[in-house]
């Protein structure tokens, strides 16, 4: 018995834990402390050292990565095979947010910039969510709609000054 309570204790304070890193997260917000304790049950930390992948571009995705601490760079391969770094992700960001809607690999390759901390969430962890927690799993789906549609607003703006730029 008191293994099990050891078990228990140990994932609420993990459970606390990751609480507490998504409330540097924007696209928790509207979640009641209820709703935050439901998704949180639902996702896991992995720790990633300075140089360390994380995805590459090409492969199968099916997690999204919140930064807890740390940064991460995301690259982009051009069909040249050149490399370019498009983004550094910090506390708070996420990368991978498709892999939680489609089955497509992965759109870019991400590295550890320094040591970090990532929360993750599965698609089929996510799907559960949506399932057996609707109430929690809506507002993350439409947060996620939100951010995904704001990074293709964003990249619509950046090719059509790329394209003037060239003209």
């Amino acid at each position: 018995m008191t293994a099990q309570r050891n078990g228990i204790v140990g994932e609420s304070k993990i459970t606390n834990h990751i609480i507490d890193c998504l409330s540097f997260i924007p696209l928790f917000d509207g979640l009641s402390p209820a709703d935050l304790r439901i998704v949180a049950k639902h996702m896991h930390f992995i720790e990633v050292d300075e140089g360390e992948l994380v995805f590459e571009e090409g492969e199968p995705g099916d997690y999204v990565c919140f930064v807890a601490s740390g940064s991460l760079e995301v690259i982009k391969e051009s069909s040249k095979g050149e490399r370019a770094a498009l983004a550094t992700l910090s506390r708070g960001r996420s990368i991978g947010e498709m892999a939680l809607i489609d089955e497509f690999p992965r759109s870019a390759t991400v590295i550890a910039k320094t040591r970090a901390t990532l929360i993750t969430l599965s698609r089929s962890n996510f799907n559960l969510i949506l399932a057996n927690h609707p109430q929690a799993g809506v507002p993350v789906l439409k947060g996620l709609s939100r951010l995904l549609s704001m990074n293709l607003r964003k990249t619509s703006g950046q090719l059509a000054n790329l394209m003037l730029s060239y003209e």
